[in-house]
């Protein structure tokens, strides 16, 4: 059975920082495309983050150089190291796991960033950025 379990969310101030965490289980965590997502009050689901199996990220312009995904493949556990927040980042963020395509030609396992295709998610931890 697959879960992910989020945490890390709060309440802070503009400039504030924030570490969201992603446990997961029951499958294998190294052979997945791992990403963060939000989605604020009225506002459709955005892709903010993302890591393939060997480590390349990707992210939403809006979040570039203040946020960092990262993953621990011993432990299973993703996260998104969020820096300088605005409140335009007040959202409920996602973790979400997709399955990593496996190439042909030499049996290499990639993913396709935020345009990946996500069949797992966790429930949502809540962030709230004040002004």
């Amino acid at each position: 059975q697959v879960q992910l379990v989020e945490s890390g969310g709060g309440s802070v101030e503009s400039g504030g920082s924030l570490r969201l965490s992603c446990a997961t289980s029951g499958y294998s965590y190294s052979r997945y495309c791992m990403a963060w997502f939000r989605q604020a009050p009225g506002k459709e689901r955005e892709g903010v983050a993302a890591i393939d199996v060997v480590g390349s990220t990707s992210y939403v312009d809006s979040v570039k150089g203040r946020f960092t995904i990262s993953r621990d493949n011993a432990k299973n556990t993703l996260h998104l190291q969020m820096n300088n927040l605005k409140p335009e980042d007040t959202a409920m963020y996602y973790c979400a796991a997709g399955q990593a395509s496996k190439r042909w030609y030499n049996g290499n396992y990639y993913c396709s960033g935020l345009r990946g295709t996500f069949g797992y998610w966790g429930q949502g931890t809540q962030v709230t950025v004040s002004s």
